[in-house]
């Protein structure tokens, strides 16, 4: 999922989010007191993505769709500025030729 901008990608979650609750064949009415939000805010989320995150966690939750955001916020490991220098510095070795068959 590639998005030039911010807008993009909200609007791409709020679709989601659409898509997921009428798979689950919930109305937006119920959706909203699922997830103690107001019906406006979850007609706006659907509609152009535009939301509190406070909003967007509920709804989740509501959708029981916590589970699937979750590697999102696991901290993925970062090389050092020593490390990046190291394998910067390291020498590069050429790729030997195949023998010519004689």
């Amino acid at each position: 999922m590639k998005f030039a901008t911010p807008d993009e990608l909200v609007r791409e979650l709020g679709s989601r989010l659409r898509t997921q609750r009428l798979a689950s064949r919930v109305t937006q009415r119920e959706l909203a007191q699922r997830a103690g939000v107001a019906l406006g805010a979850v007609k706006k989320l659907e509609s152009d993505g535009n939301t509190t995150l406070q909003t967007f966690v509920r709804v989740v939750q509501a959708l029981s769709l916590t589970g699937d955001i979750e590697d999102i916020l696991v901290l993925k490991p970062h090389a050092s500025i020593a490390e990046m220098e190291r394998a910067a510095a390291a020498p590069r070795q050429r790729a030997r030729r195949p023998a010519l068959p004689r």
